[in-house]
């Protein structure tokens, strides 16, 4: 049975997460599911305000760096989940998963939950133009401080072969990124061999999986990252969805400093945009956003070249207007930005409330019916459009931002190199 702190931990996520949109106005009840829709209608297909999101972009460059792969493993997959989202008597889990489910337009009677899942990605998908690509998350099990697997902790569980085989089966469509825990007594010949395997970048949740990025044993592998030239994708700030060992504090910004000072390329999952952590460099050692822990680490110059922050998850609904409104008008950070969905999260209904974003003046009103529809249907898009349209004091994000191949594969500076 999981422990008391991983049941609260899951039951605080449903609250902030899905119960969020109970407290909203009567008539925004019926955007609590996703209704699944089919592709986006002609007319809505050719609406300006879709055709515009479009412009500009290189679509051959264009490329979603967070998207996950879930399953049970009834296809064979090795995908699992814990086995509490199953059991009646907890029913916060039970929901969760019903929730994205629900995101993910899986039938509650789909003969295979990994094949649903597949395919619904790969429909939305078709709905962007040839040459749009998604990175493909594995995700490790939670490991001990010994180095043992976890199960008691391990939430969900997506096997780098899978995600390799999903990858290599629609080449034109997606990459993959793998996940190796750095406490595995295996953690270097893992990891090498999913770089040989064709890895375009690795995964960590820190919090969720427990891992100490100032652990000793990061160190070699911190360097083969860096020799590889390989991105560490690191989650960043609080983590709702996925709770697993509840180590929150794992997720402070500061613990980058250590792969970035070996020269490894990190991008900072949602910029550290949620929560908060202690300030362990200064003397009161004071609790603070974790979003100004990752602006004190993306000033730096040392760091150019070398820290990135995805913006997945950063415009929901539980996320500050000061930190919308900063991504947009940063521009310094602009050209280190990359897109991520998070999907499946874009198609779960509570998350994101168009009418916050319009109040924090980021979002001009008359578009947001249409923004709506499009979400309805095809949630990726409607993810990317919303990027493409949010304004803040006359700054939005420019087109490099959703060009992430050009910009993670740019030289960086290996210090001491």
């Amino acid at each position: 049975m999981m422990n008391r702190r991983h049941a609260l931990c899951c039951g605080a996520a449903m609250a902030a997460g899905l119960f969020t949109g109970l407290l909203t106005p009567r008539p925004a009840r019926a955007a609590l599911r996703n209704p699944c829709l089919g592709p986006l209608p002609p007319a809505l297909a050719q609406h300006p305000l879709v055709r515009a999101a479009f412009e500009g972009v290189n679509a051959n460059r264009l490329v979603d760096t967070h998207a996950h792969l879930l399953g049970n493993g009834d296809s064979g997959s090795g995908c699992t989940v814990h086995p509490s989202m199953h059991q009646w008597w907890r029913p916060t889990e039970v929901l969760r998963r019903r929730a994205i489910l629900n995101a993910a337009c899986v039938p509650a009677d789909a003969a295979s939950v990994d094949r649903s899942y597949l395919q619904r990605l790969q429909d939305l998908a078709g709905g962007f133009p040839a040459g749009a690509r998604w990175w493909l998350y594995a995700f490790e099990n939670a490991y001990t401080d010994a180095g043992r697997p976890d199960p008691e902790h391990t939430t969900f569980h997506v096997p780098n072969a899978y995600a390799a085989q999903v990858a290599a089966a629609e080449p034109a469509r997606f990459d993959w990124v793998s996940s190796v825990h750095p406490y595995r007594e295996d953690a270097l010949a893992a990891l090498a061999a999913t770089l040989d395997a064709g890895a375009v970048a690795v995964k960590w949740l820190p919090s969720t999986m427990n891992i100490d990025p100032a652990d000793a044993r990061c160190r070699p592998y911190f360097e083969l990252l860096a020799r590889r030239r390989v991105p560490l994708v690191v989650h960043c700030g609080e983590e709702k969805a996925a709770p697993g060992a509840g180590r929150d504090e794992l997720g402070n910004p500061l613990l980058l400093r250590v792969p970035l000072g070996l020269g490894v390329r990190v991008i900072a999952a949602h910029c550290a945009s949620l929560g908060k952590a202690v300030d362990t460099e200064s003397r009161s050692r004071r609790e603070v956003p974790a979003f100004d822990l990752f602006a004190r680490l993306m000033d730096e110059p040392a760091h150019q070249g070398l820290l990135f922050g995805d913006l997945s998850a950063v415009f929901q609904r539980n996320r500050k207007p000061a930190v919308w409104q900063a991504v947009l008008q940063r521009t310094a950070w602009h050209g280190r930005l990359l897109h991520g969905s998070d999907h499946p999260l874009p198609g779960l209904m509570p998350l994101f409330s168009l009418p916050a974003l319009v109040k924090a003046g980021v979002l001009p009103e008359a578009e947001a019916p249409v923004l709506q529809q499009v979400r309805e249907h095809n949630p990726l898009v409607f993810d990317f459009m919303l990027k493409r349209r949010l304004r803040w004091q006359g700054q939005a994000l420019p087109a490099a931002v959703f060009e992430a191949a050009a910009l993670v594969q740019q030289p960086a500076t290996v210090p001491g190199g």
